[in-house]
């Protein structure tokens, strides 16, 4: 097991040539390969470096690199313009879409007695370990997984065998994974390297997979004080040691902690980047730490139109609701097709506020009837917008109007959390 690159600091700056010198250095020391996989995440996200990493990939390799599936768990398949943003200059034939329902094999089961020790007793059935035929049967001989590390409502931190597991993982695998992290708690989670999910994972990794040439890319990006986007860390690996670090970073970096319970929060869902509340509600996620009882969360969306990524998922979601933690758990109990799709149920999970706080959703296309059928209140876009304009507020405190807002431009690209709320997370 070995850890080839750990770089990185709160303050650390990494170019984009920088990025293709320690990647290239990392492939020299490898030695010769001759197919090989690249698994990137998928447009969603966009600002993790991983796309710039794969043609990074590429430019090394050349036609050695025979295969690029973007790790899209259950997201719809990239179309041309998001592959040609995210990956310019990348040849579209070497793109495989992976079908969560259909292209996936069991390799094993985590045992259902780790799976109920992990989970304190949560969920008491094995686990499936699930992955894409290519990934396991495609004969490459070395397999990267590229992606950001980042806090995340599932598992605490996002990426590293997540996105093999999920990413590239199956039906089965993936709606139970949900639901564990959904069940255990996601504010018990969020921002931890350690948590019964990953756990499992790991098991899966260590039992399964020792004999596929995995290694790991993994990025940690932040903001400088001009507000832009930069890469801050990049850790190249084959074990735990990788994540480990990646994570640590990521938590200093990514994981914003406020001084106060936050009255009125504002956050901006990029129109390229967010399409459906299944990604827009990170919006949620990322914030709910640090919303006071009875404040306010906006979500400005002037692109989502939909709320599910996948029609039955979302058939599911216009039916049931965002509706509390226990109303979810009777309704699983109750009726077989959220049982079927677990996924689903832990996203109602995830997107509720638990009455705690209100969400009004501002959405581009997706109308009143919609918005409060599934349990949110609604804002009429260009109205609000004209209060909350995104293009004059800044990440962080603002006031409008004598009012005193608190602006998040990105929630994908961290966590937010008040002190009162850290000793219970």
């Amino acid at each position: 097991m070995t850890l080839f690159l750990a770089e990185g600091s709160p303050t650390t700056e990494l170019s984009a040539d920088d990025l293709r010198q320690r990647l290239h250095s990392v492939f020299d020391q490898l030695g010769e390969r001759q197919k090989v996989l690249a698994l990137p995440p998928d447009f969603t996200r966009f600002n993790s470096r991983a796309g710039l990493l794969t043609c990074q990939t590429h430019e090394y390799f050349g036609d050695r690199l025979t295969d690029v599936m973007p790790a899209l768990g259950t997201h719809v398949p990239m179309p041309a313009w998001q592959l040609d943003k995210m990956f310019p200059g990348l040849p579209h034939g070497l793109i495989r879409a992976h079908r969560w329902r259909e292209d996936v094999l069991t390799i094993g089961e985590v045992p259902a007695e780790f799976v109920s020790h992990a989970t304190e007793g949560i969920w008491n059935k094995p686990w499936p370990a699930q992955l894409n035929k290519l990934v396991w049967e495609g004969g490459h001989d070395l397999i990267l997984s590229i992606g950001q590390v980042v806090p995340h409502e599932v598992i605490g931190m996002a990426n590293y065998n997540k996105n093999i597991f999920v990413g590239t993982g199956g039906q089965q695998g993936i709606n139970e994974s949900h639901f564990i992290g959904a069940a255990y708690g996601m504010e018990r989670m969020m921002g931890r390297a350690d948590t019964p999910l990953r756990r499992i994972l790991n098991h899966a990794q260590d039992t399964f997979c020792g004999h596929l040439p995995l290694l790991y890319v993994l990025t940690v990006v932040g903001t400088n004080a001009a507000g832009e986007l930069v890469t801050r860390g990049l850790f190249i690996g084959d074990d735990h040691a990788c994540f480990n670090q990646a994570a640590e970073l990521s938590v200093a970096v990514n994981f914003e902690v406020v001084n106060e319970p936050l009255d009125k929060v504002v956050v901006y869902l990029d129109p390229e980047e967010f399409h459906s509340t299944w990604l827009g509600n990170k919006a949620i996620y990322r914030t709910r730490m640090a919303i006071a009882d009875h404040g306010e969360l906006i979500v400005l969306a002037p692109a989502v139109k939909t709320f599910g990524e996948d029609p039955e998922i979302d058939r599911l979601i216009r039916k049931y609701g965002y509706r509390t933690t226990p109303e979810i758990m009777q309704f699983v109990e109750a009726h077989a097709e959220l049982r079927n799709n677990l996924s689903a149920a832990a996203h109602l999970i995830h997107g509720s506020s638990e009455q705690r706080f209100t969400v009004t959703y501002c959405p581009g296309e997706l109308t009143r009837d919609e918005i409060e059928g599934v349990g949110y209140q609604f804002g009429a876009l260009a109205d609000v917008q004209s209060s909350y304009d995104p293009a004059t507020l800044r990440d962080g405190w603002n006031e409008v109007n004598g009012e005193r807002v608190y602006y998040i431009s990105n929630p994908a690209l961290g966590l937010w959390a008040h002190r009162d709320r850290l000793g219970t997370a």
